[in-house]
């Protein structure tokens, strides 16, 4: 928060500006609270339009171009290797986005489990930065559609993260054709499968992740009888562990 004379920032929790030795009233802080939710939800909204746009215009941070060259740094010599992201050395090592030491260590702190390791770079920077306001606030502006594009992109984005973990999160048209033969059933079984593959697959990167996909269905099915939020907070956890995740492989590959 910020002082309302001096304009400095100081801690949330503070009665007296320590740089001018104003008061700070209650009415500011909510203020201060109101403008930064409202600053981070214009943040989403941005970024959700930007995915969208770049979406039906084909431009990518990280797109192969014509001569094997993608534009966040990683280029293919022709021999499989990469300059930036990660370079096989021929021994299975990668020198860059993370090396194999022979012990199952990763230089950038990624741990290998049971021989499990952060998947090969596919050409494109995943999206971590997804937020629920701007979910519920453009599924509204268009009636559902957005809704669906969201689920389409998310999907995909987890594919390529967890890929090589024997699983596969179906896609939109699975999704929307099956949830309504079950008359909706099917959604919570596709937001229970991810929530799993999701804390499931953290440890490749090592993270550490409490929510699981009885979590997300707990709050599916009863938080619902709490005021109908509950598939709110079941999709909030969704996003947060995607998120995570996506950082993590966009890290592991030299991608932030």
């Amino acid at each position: 928060m910020f002082c309302e004379k001096c304009g400095k920032e100081i801690p949330d929790s503070t009665k007296f500006c320590p740089y001018c030795g104003a008061p700070v009233s209650k009415a500011q802080d909510f203020v201060n609270k109101a403008g930064e939710a409202f600053n981070a939800a214009e943040q989403e909204l941005g970024s959700a339009f930007d995915e969208v746009k770049q979406s039906f215009t084909g431009n990518s941070a990280n797109q192969q171009n014509a001569g094997g060259q993608y534009n966040g740094g990683y280029q293919n010599n022709g021999a499989g290797q990469y300059n930036a992201g990660y370079q096989n050395n021929g021994a299975g090592q990668y020198n860059a986005g993370y090396q194999n030491n022979g012990a199952g260590q990763y230089n950038t702190g990624y741990q290998n489990n049971g021989g499990q390791t952060p998947p090969p770079y596919r050409g494109e920077k995943l999206k971590d930065d997804r937020g629920l306001a701007s979910y519920i606030i453009l599924s509204i502006i268009t009636c559902g559609i957005y809704g669906y594009y969201f689920i389409y992109k998310m999907a995909h984005d987890v594919n390529i993260a967890c890929d090589g973990d024997g699983e596969n999160t179906s896609g939109l048209v699975a999704f929307i054709l099956l949830s309504m033969i079950t008359c909706g059933i099917y959604a919570w079984y596709w937001y229970y499968k991810l929530g799993n593959r999701l804390a499931n697959n953290a440890g490749r990167y090592g993270l550490g992740i409490q929510e699981n996909g009885t979590t997300v269905l707990m709050w599916c099915i009863f938080g619902t009888l709490i005021c109908g939020i509950g598939p709110f907070i079941a999709m909030h956890i969704l996003i947060k562990n995607s998120n995570m995740i996506c950082n993590a492989y966009n890290r592991a590959h030299g991608l932030m």
